[in-house]
């Protein structure tokens, strides 16, 4: 009887859990509804403020339609949720708050898709993977050294007679359709488990560092004693609970990148067989996003780590222990006088006690005293002037300004003129040194643009330029040709339309 009445215990302490909790609800397909619509793998939090208005358009639209609802508001309904452990609320970028599904939330999802789905996961694909789990673990818990390499060799000797039947012409038996939908199935079974493991993970993390906390602030002893508590706690962290050994084992197998590149490429290979056109887009989509899934899952455990071990960093640093010791002798001395006047007071007796202390009527105070230093005068400057550099010259400060636009426009209307130049460009490099500064170019190009000779270039043609310090510099610049008439366009911008 004691074995029924254990067994019995377990099955209610089962029943007790949040998930089943979740299940037995008069509401659950109501709450399913919300969670499998509002939140997706690709989705993992809401805004709160956005969830409320989601809830509170689906009670209308299925009121609407004569469905039976909860009569309460998104916002209360949330909040709800929150309190039974199906909803977890936390603060993020900005103090905006977000909702987020927890464990117990995603296993029900989970339970519930599987009872939904049409075909039975019994299956060769799935027997397989036992058969294939249990060999290997067979061969790494039996310590026989001879026993391990029978079996190596016999795993070696049928690969390798497989692949001198490929080798020598052999045939590729086709896999049917039926059997990858079975291993298909079997896969997105498996697959689907991960958003509720890495969750777990997240809150076991959660409660350990929230355990923490609690017994640091409760803590008497000195405050060494207690750091050093914490660092052990803190480096026992993903060992000390099952989902962390979990995750750790899982952890240093899934931060191979190869390994995770592989897997990429196997999950492409099948959604090219010809079972997947059956597949929707949403299906293929998901199952692609397998990889990503594995990232996002490891990310949001080792930040969830790492933000809250920085948490309680800033904890330990900023927590003031004279401040506590004052605040509780404060205390102490406020009773023992409540024990004194309980003495002679009566049942209804009352004291006026002012919540916050009076201001002090108090005349100005000076803040700051004389000091005869802030009225001296500044000490006289120094007369450097025969120290200083000669001036430059005008000449000197023209080759450092802007093009000179005039001299350059008449030298390209005599060069033109004369008959001497087949373009712009020749023009330009048979010019005077002081002409040809590089910033000569962007005036020539203001110059060939008000007589829009610029437009029509189609080739490119070297400008050889000349800088004040004498160094030389190559530039690509449009090949522009020149008529008589914008010739005597350029020769009118100078001397007017009269002259030739």
């Amino acid at each position: 009887m004691s074995e029924l009445a254990g067994e019995l215990a377990r099955v209610r302490e089962a029943f007790d859990k949040p998930t089943l909790r979740l299940l037995d609800r008069k509401w659950a397909p109501f709450v399913l509804f919300v969670f499998k619509s509002s939140f997706s793998r690709d989705r993992r939090s809401v805004r709160a403020d956005l969830l409320h208005i989601q809830v509170d358009a689906y009670l209308a639209d299925l009121r609407s339609v004569g469905s039976d609802v909860p009569g309460k508001t998104g916002r209360a309904l949330c909040v709800q949720w929150m309190n039974d452990q199906w909803l977890y609320r936390e603060t993020g970028e900005g103090d905006e708050e977000h909702y987020s599904l927890t464990s117990h939330a995603l296993e029900a999802l989970l339970l519930v898709e599987s009872l939904s789905r049409d075909r039975a996961l019994i299956s060769e694909s799935r027997l397989t993977t036992i058969v294939d789990t249990v060999r290997h673990r067979a061969t790494q818990a039996n310590p026989d050294r001879e026993e391990r390499i029978r079996r190596l060799d016999r795993a070696i000797a049928e690969n390798a007679a497989e692949r001198d039947r490929l080798a020598a012409g052999g045939e590729i038996a086709p896999v049917s359709n039926e059997q990858m939908r079975e291993g298909y199935a079997d896969l997105v079974d498996l697959i689907g488990q991960l958003p509720s493991d890495f969750k777990r993970v997240e809150e076991s993390v959660a409660a350990m560092h929230r355990q923490i906390v609690n017994d640091f602030r409760g803590e008497e002893r000195p405050i060494s004693e207690v750091l050093d508590e914490y660092l052990a706690k803190t480096d026992a962290l993903m060992t000390s609970t099952p989902e962390g050994r979990a995750f750790e084992g899982a952890f240093t197998l899934l931060r191979n990148d190869d390994l995770l590149r592989e897997l990429g490429d196997d999950l492409e290979t099948i959604l090219l067989h010809p079972f997947a056109l059956e597949l929707s887009a949403t299906d293929r989509r998901s199952f692609m996003g397998t990889v990503r899934l594995i990232r996002k899952g490891i990310d949001d455990v080792l930040t969830q780590r790492n933000g809250l071990t920085t948490t309680l960093r800033e904890h330990i640093v900023n927590h003031d222990v004279v401040k506590d010791r004052e605040l509780e002798r404060l205390l102490r001395e406020i009773n023992k006088e409540l024990a004194t006047w309980m003495q002679t007071a009566g049942p209804r007796s009352t004291v006026t006690a002012e919540l916050m202390p009076g201001t002090l009527d108090a005349p100005h105070l000076r803040e700051r005293f004389y000091d005869p230093g802030a009225h001296r005068a500044p000490p006289e400057l120094q007369d450097v002037s025969d120290d200083a550099p000669p001036p430059p010259s005008l000449d000197e400060m023209r080759t450092q300004g802007g093009p000179l636009l005039g001299e350059l426009r008449d030298a390209i209307v005599t060069a033109f003129n004369h008959g001497d130049a087949a373009s712009v460009g020749d023009a330009f490099n048979d010019l005077d040194v002081t002409l040809r500064r590089p910033v000569e170019i962007l005036g020539m190009l203001q110059i060939a643009t008000q007589i829009d000779a610029v437009s029509r270039s189609q080739t490119l043609e070297r400008f050889e330029t000349v800088r004040p310090d004498g160094s030389t510099r190559s530039f690509e610049v449009p090949r522009i040709m020149l008529s008589d008439d914008e010739t005597a366009a350029l020769s009118a911008l100078n001397y007017g339309s009269d002259n030739d």
